[in-house]
């Protein structure tokens, strides 16, 4: 009997609609076998899917979002149906893909949607929660200087004094060693551990580089001092930023917002729009503003049945709002 791993496999070669981060060779390169999915069927044809990562932690069995990944959620095949009758599959879709995901007994639940799925009315019947979280997108990038012109003032004063004072030239020829170095001073600068491990990055890179869909940004001088660096994934829809470093010695150059344009642009050579991969700190999100980008909700799902992990969430909230 063929697996629904295996089912899904098939289905990811044969959907271009399906996002980079869903797709089972992501899904192996961050997770290996601790990914699952479940599927709804019609005729014998996958319509919908949900895959999601399994963690064991402390004896309680988590479904988590995996490090470096924008998003995991719901997949549904487009169609032409009116809009109330999408609507009415989206439901019987969706209610079947809880089910089947609830039935796994998890003691906790969390997945960042896309931002383009937007009904989750189904899991919220079944009892779960949502956050609202935000990403900005550069959402057409076919006129360079239509992007260069809705940029804010500071980030274009950055780009031209990283280009003209620091004569910073943006190499896309470095591997991934040379671009976590900078990543990793980005860390040590705040104190703070780095979140994921060289062989995860590199499992990432080697999966990406396979099938030619991402791009190491490093912003040099004229001395080979390397002053930035970005990480860029992308598919069909869009390019997504998930990484980012810097010499914080060399910090006031322009030089992260001089990768991040040349990054925009490389992006517009493969893809239709750029997504800064969104965040909820205020210098981060006001950066990534700073680009003309559109600001775009997207959901986070979450539910805790474990009565153990819920009195501890419910303990760190009250600590959180002390």
């Amino acid at each position: 009997m063929t697996s629904a791993r295996d089912k899904y496999r098939l289905l990811c070669t044969a959907e271009a609609s399906i996002p980079l981060f869903s797709q089972a060779w992501w899904l192996d390169a961050v997770a290996g076998n601790a990914w699952d999915v479940v599927l709804c069927e019609k005729d014998s044809q996958i319509v919908a899917s949900m895959p999601f990562i399994v963690k064991q932690k402390f004896g309680l069995k988590l479904v988590a979002m995996p490090t470096l990944t924008q998003h995991l959620g719901p997949w549904m095949k487009p169609g032409e149906a009116k809009y109330s009758k999408r609507l009415a599959n989206e439901k019987d879709q969706l209610s079947e893909l809880v089910d089947q995901v609830s039935a796994r007994q998890f003691d906790h639940f969390a997945a960042s949607w896309p931002y383009n799925r937007t009904n989750w009315l189904p899991f919220y019947w079944a009892g779960f929660k949502q956050t609202t979280r935000y990403t900005y997108v550069l959402d057409d990038l076919s006129d360079h200087t239509a992007l260069w012109d809705q940029f804010q003032q500071n980030i274009r004063g950055d780009v031209r004094k990283a280009e003209g004072r620091f004569a910073l030239k943006v190499r896309t020829d470095l591997g991934v060693d040379d671009f976590l170095k900078l990543n990793n001073l980005v860390f040590e600068r705040q104190g703070m551990k780095v979140p994921y491990s060289r062989e995860l990055v590199k499992r990432i890179d080697d999966a990406c580089s396979e099938r030619n869909c991402r791009a190491i940004l490093i912003a040099e001088d004229s001395e080979g001092r390397r002053h930035a660096g970005v990480y860029i994934v992308w598919d069909a829809q869009s390019a997504y930023y998930i990484m980012g470093g810097g010499d914080p010695e060399l910090r006031s150059s322009g030089a992260t917002s001089l990768c991040m344009w040349e990054a925009i642009k490389l992006a517009s050579t493969v893809t239709r729009r750029f997504d800064f991969e969104g965040s909820m700190i205020e210098p981060v999100e006001r950066f990534f503003r700073g680009f003309g980008a559109t600001q775009m909700p997207y959901f986070s799902i979450t539910k805790t049945p474990s009565k153990l992990l819920k009195s501890y969430f419910f303990v760190q909230d009250l600590r959180g709002k002390a």
